[in-house]
């Protein structure tokens, strides 16, 4: 099961999620789903997931290495943001996807935040970790050693 995840790109999960909780939301009263709904923050929010994710998506490319997490990365990414976070792709999303949650305040769309954040955490960021110890070697486990998974 795990390995057909892998092989699914993580934005096209969270779209996916997305699409599921919309879907929930227009099929429930809303009143009886509202938890907590504030657009202008969750615009913020949404805004600076988009911003982090680019600029870890920004750094690969600049690296010309596979942003795929099934293919093989040729450099290990240590510097700018992956200074604070060794997942900064996945951080932005999960920071988008709990903007979108804010801003329209409903229940599915908090439950697919968490969701998403349980496949990151437990099927993609171990299968890239073994990964990259495979490629880099004690390069990468220091570099693990020295940062986060998220923040």
């Amino acid at each position: 099961m795990k390995l057909q995840i892998i092989n699914l790109r993580p934005p096209k999960i969270a779209q996916a999620f997305v699409l599921v909780a919309a879907l929930l939301h227009g099929l429930t009263p809303m009143r009886e789903m509202v938890i907590y709904s504030q657009p202008v923050a969750g615009a913020v929010l949404g805004i600076l997931g988009f911003c982090i994710m680019m600029w870890g998506w920004g750094l690969f490319k600049k690296q010309d290495t596979a942003v795929c997490p099934t293919a093989i990365n040729t450099h290990l990414l240590t510097s700018g943001i992956y200074r604070f976070t060794c997942n900064p792709m996945y951080l932005g999303v999960i920071i988008i996807l709990l903007g979108i949650a804010i801003a329209v305040g409903s229940l599915p769309f908090y439950l697919v935040t968490v969701l998403y954040f349980i496949v990151i955490n437990h099927v993609f960021c171990p299968y890239e970790e073994q990964k990259l110890v495979a490629t880099f070697g004690d390069d990468y486990l220091a570099y693990k050693d020295r940062g986060r998974r998220w923040l």
